[in-house]
């Protein structure tokens, strides 16, 4: 077994080179599993408060480790390497909602939920982008696929839960607000 200060290193060196969140499973490898689950995610956090203060920060997600660039320093960043977000229409966006709160549910779920139906490129959209997965199918006529929002989905908002998203109360106020600018800004109102 590595010293502690050396295994810390090595988690350092390991997760600032990887792309992706790494789990506790991954980084067990990197000792050939001597290293107690307990013991790695004791190294993990005190490297994690060794970094307190920088600009960067080692963070917990959903499928595993990563260092980010902290968010204060997130403008300062996209100067030099601007990031262009994808742009989801609001159906795109109510979809996923509805799938991220009332999971898993099926197609004919979200429709009765928006009252419309959804477009099979609406879910194609998410599953390409790695936020949703089928995960089975309800046991009533035709078998419908469930869906369900995946690690990626969290990972890409910075979650370790689903139960660390915002209330509902809270993104239906956000949602109104933004209507209510779109309105203003169109001579809209309603």
């Amino acid at each position: 077994m590595h010293n502690p200060a050396e295994a810390k290193r090595i988690l350092e060196a390991v997760l600032l080179a990887s792309q992706e969140p790494l789990g506790v499973a991954e980084l067990r490898r990197l000792f050939d599993d001597a290293v107690s689950p307990e013991t790695l995610r004791h190294l993990l956090a005190e490297l994690r408060e060794e970094w307190n203060g920088r600009a960067v920060e080692l963070v917990s997600l959903a499928s595993g480790w990563r260092f980010q660039t902290r968010a204060e320093f997130r403008p300062y960043v996209e100067r030099l390497f601007p990031e262009k977000p994808a742009r989801y229409s609001r159906a795109v966006m109510e979809t996923l909602a509805i799938i991220a709160y009332r999971q898993p549910v099926t197609r004919g779920d979200i429709e009765d939920i928006r009252g419309v139906t959804v477009s099979g490129q609406i879910i194609h959209a998410l599953e390409k982008r790695g936020w949703i997965d089928a995960v089975g199918e309800r046991e009533t006529p035709g078998r419908p696929a469930l869906y369900a929002t995946t690690r990626k989905f969290l990972d890409d908002l910075g979650l370790r839960t689903l139960e660390e998203l915002p209330p509902l109360e809270e993104i239906a106020k956000t949602v109104q607000l933004e209507r209510l600018a779109e309105e203003a800004a169109t001579g809209t109102d309603g």
